[in-house]
């Protein structure tokens, strides 16, 4: 039996905040996976190792969590005033698809820096010495983000003194900016989709529980720490080594899934994986990060662990963290209320690797409230360049 020999397709493996994606230009997938649907899934299925009943990627370049299992296509930008279209796709580890629903805040650092490696931006916007300002659009949610990319000698500077928790080394600062993020496309404008700032949801089986349904950044449900018994110091191993505490978590997300309108009947999570977020808050406490350093309850002011494709996160999500920024700003939400109330227009957080700010400009209008721009800095780097093979 004759089989066909592997293909070579250019990509870049790169790090963005504290994600690792693999990174295409449109125009160098093969002409079937150019476009939406099953060729361009199954193409980024074997990229990354997936579905991998033994959920370890090892057969790709996927590195086994949620973090590490993405890919990226950009393009030179179909719409007036950007200058790239990106699109993201998160991997399942063990079961057959690509979840396309929402962004990866992380990659979209990695998004900037890539669109002028790869040569996608007019040389014209590229300073010899400076920042560059790429305007990207993002085509999951149909969002403009603003990343502002330094440049030395007319190359992307990728080294530098700045630290993130999360990131072992330090890098050159990114800063972000998601404009008007707090309508997803999804919900016609409203940035709380059930009209209520905190609900009672009531998960079947479980019990009821007080929860703020946001969609800004990407939907993400708040439950209090305490309520699902938890201090929220709580680390991976924590969670994630307790397979029916994962049950509980999925079955709270599922059910905030169905109370925003992102799904119709349960089932349709299974397939949704990406999103919503379900996370969960508390007022400041002393803990010790996974990287053994003690976070003291004065350098923050909330604590937060989310969830990502069934799984505590090992930092936090970067879309996750504007949706954490917008709703710390808008007052009398759980997260509001876990930061100690009142009008802020930034907040710290401390999460499993350590603590990060994102600043949010919330307003309301007409009685209904939107956050106009979320900030937030990170950092990317190419971690290898060349062709990735795939079998052909």
């Amino acid at each position: 039996m004759a089989y066909l020999p592997q293909v070579k397709i250019p990509a870049t493996y790169m790090r963005g905040g504290t994600s690792k994606g693999v990174f295409f230009r449109l125009q160098d997938l093969p002409e079937q996976c150019q476009v939406a649907g099953e060729a361009r899934d199954k193409l980024f299925m074997r990229v990354i190792g997936s579905p991998d009943p033994y959920s370890a990627q090892i057969d790709g370049m996927g590195g086994a969590t949620s973090s590490t299992s993405k890919c990226v296509i950009l393009s030179k930008s179909s719409q007036p005033g950007h200058d790239v279209d990106y699109l993201y796709g998160q991997v399942s580890i063990d079961k057959a698809f690509v979840d396309w629903s929402g962004n990866c805040g992380n990659l979209s650092t990695g998004a900037g820096a890539f669109a002028i490696h790869a040569g996608l931006l007019d040389p014209s916007r590229v300073p010899h010495n400076g920042t560059c300002v790429v305007r990207i659009w993002q085509a999951n949610i149909q969002k403009t983000i603003i990343a502002h990319v330094p440049i030395t000698d007319g190359q992307v500077q990728e080294t530098g003194d700045f630290e993130l928790d999360g990131v072992t080394f330090p890098a050159a600062e990114i800063v972000l900016e998601f404009l008007d993020p707090s309508d997803d496309g999804e919900q016609g404008g409203s940035m709380f989709p059930t009209g209520n700032r905190v609900d009672d949801l009531e998960v079947p089986g479980i019990g009821t529980f007080k929860a703020t349904m946001i969609s800004a950044g990407i939907p993400t449900i708040f439950v209090n720490a305490v309520d699902i018994g938890y201090q929220g110091t709580e680390l991976r191993d924590d969670i994630n080594a307790d397979p029916a505490q994962l049950a509980r978590f999925e079955q709270i997300r599922v059910a905030g899934a169905l109370r925003m309108g992102l799904i119709t009947t349960p089932e349709e999570a299974l397939t949704r994986q990406h999103t919503p977020k379900i996370a969960f808050v508390s007022p400041p406490k002393n803990y010790t990060a996974s990287s053994g350093k003690t976070v003291e309850a004065g350098e923050v002011d909330l604590l937060v662990r989310a969830l990502s494709m069934g799984k505590l996160h090992h930092a936090m999500m970067g879309t996750c963290a504007v949706a954490i920024g917008a709703a710390a700003a808008v007052p009398g939400t759980l997260v509001n209320q876990a930061a100690g109330g009142g009008e802020r227009q930034a907040v710290r957080f401390g999460h499993p690797s350590g603590t990060l700010r994102v600043g949010a400009e919330a307003t309301q209008v007409n009685g209904r409230w939107a956050v106009t721009k979320a900030i937030m800095s990170r950092s990317a780097r190419i971690l290898m360049e060349g062709w990735v093979r795939v079998p052909g």
